[in-house]
């Protein structure tokens, strides 16, 4: 009597089970994997915008009034919002400049956060 080789049904069902929870979980760090790479991009876009907002101020050497500004700026085709909120300090020299910028309508959470302290050439 010859045995015959191969697989049983049973044998089948738990290699596909296994199969299917390892697609599962490689789908899973995949969707995690991309979300995580858009929000970096996003953060790092952000992090230009207030650079920028700064780095305009330095370049026009303007002595910031204090007060809140907001406004958007678009980088790499995605827009943003920001907010310049300006304070002085104690050396009158100096103003504290809080630059947050937002996505584009939403206001709950900030994706970067960017404080300088510009300074006047005289001081009155």
């Amino acid at each position: 009597m010859k045995r015959q080789r191969g697989f049983t049904l049973l044998e089948v069902l738990v290699a596909l089970a296994i199969l299917a929870v390892t697609l599962a979980a490689v789908t899973r760090a995949t969707i995690l994997l991309t979300d995580s790479a858009s929000e970096a991009k996003q953060r790092t876009l952000a992090t230009w915008v207030a650079q920028n907002q700064l780095a305009e101020h330095t370049a026009r050497g303007e002595w910031p009034e204090t007060g809140i500004k907001t406004g958007t700026a678009e980088q790499a085709g995605i827009r943003f919002d920001w907010e310049e909120r300006v304070t002085g300090t104690p050396n009158p020299a100096f103003r504290r400049m809080e630059i947050r910028v937002y996505p584009a309508g939403r206001t709950d959470h900030y994706l970067a956060q960017l404080v300088g302290y510009p300074g006047r050439q005289k001081v009155e």
